[in-house]
């Protein structure tokens, strides 16, 4: 399984992507403290699309990328982290 990448090795288009939806759906810092410690956990993730629930917020990727956040709400797909 590969592991997700860290904010630095991301493609610029998927950091102005992910900044971006930060933004729209008023992540906090809280929220992005709780995404940066699973981050250097080092994760594995699935190949296909996946997906971790924070509660507040979720965030939704595709192999070692994440891809966008999403509202508590908000229905994601992929397999649940």
């Amino acid at each position: 399984m590969p592991k997700i990448e860290n904010w630095d090795n991301l493609p610029e288009g998927i950091r102005c992507h992910l900044i971006d939806r930060m933004r729209d759906r008023a992540i906090t810092i809280a929220d992005v403290n709780q995404l940066r410690l699973w981050i250097e956990s080092n994760p594995e993730v699935p190949d296909g699309d996946w997906y971790r629930d924070f509660g507040s917020f979720k965030i939704c990727g595709q192999g070692s990328y994440p891809k966008t956040f999403l509202l508590r709400g908000q229905a994601a797909k992929g397999e649940s982290l």
